[in-house]
């Protein structure tokens, strides 16, 4: 780049770029699947015995948009497939869902961000999450969550040990 622009990508999703030195300019960034970048960041990041906790942040497409030639169908109902064909996924690598629910709203965030849905999956480690990813049997179905979705974020955090 040159001169004063200078352009930052948050793990959000969410950048900025600054043509000028003191002006600031948000830049809206709909996210759907990892960077290879970011899986590398979390997985050096990540302890390798502790559980991890997905948080995932959803918002639907009206239609889902699928590469190939399917059925019509929503975006939530093609998350709905996602998920129940996942689920075998999930339960293969020790992992469960610990809770899902749809969102009413956010009383902080930026003014144009908000989402459909939210969920939290617990991995037994990172290690599990990425074998999961991996896996044929999980490349097979995520097409429906990539299908479904116009933007996301998946947080990885850790529990806290009391």
């Amino acid at each position: 780049m040159k001169g004063n622009e200078i352009a930052c990508v948050y793990a959000s999703g969410l950048g900025y770029s600054r043509p000028r030195k003191h002006q600031k300019t948000r830049i809206r960034m709909d996210a759907v699947n990892p960077t290879p970048e970011q899986l590398q960041k979390v997985l050096a990041d990540t302890p390798k015995d502790q559980p991890v906790v997905m948080l995932n942040l959803l918002r639907f497409r009206d239609r889902a948009n699928y590469k190939e030639d399917v059925p019509e169908r929503t975006g939530r109902e093609a998350y709905s497939l996602y998920m129940e064909e996942a689920a075998a996924c999930v339960r293969s690598v020790g992992a469960e869902v610990i809770w899902s629910g749809r969102s009413v709203g956010s009383l902080i965030a930026p003014p144009d961000e908000s989402w459909d849905q939210v969920l939290l999956v617990r991995y037994p480690s990172i290690d599990a999450f990425m074998a999961m990813i991996e896996s044929p049997e999980y490349k097979g179905v995520v097409k429906h969550r990539t299908a479904a979705l116009q933007d996301s974020r998946l947080v990885a955090n850790l529990e806290n040990r009391v």
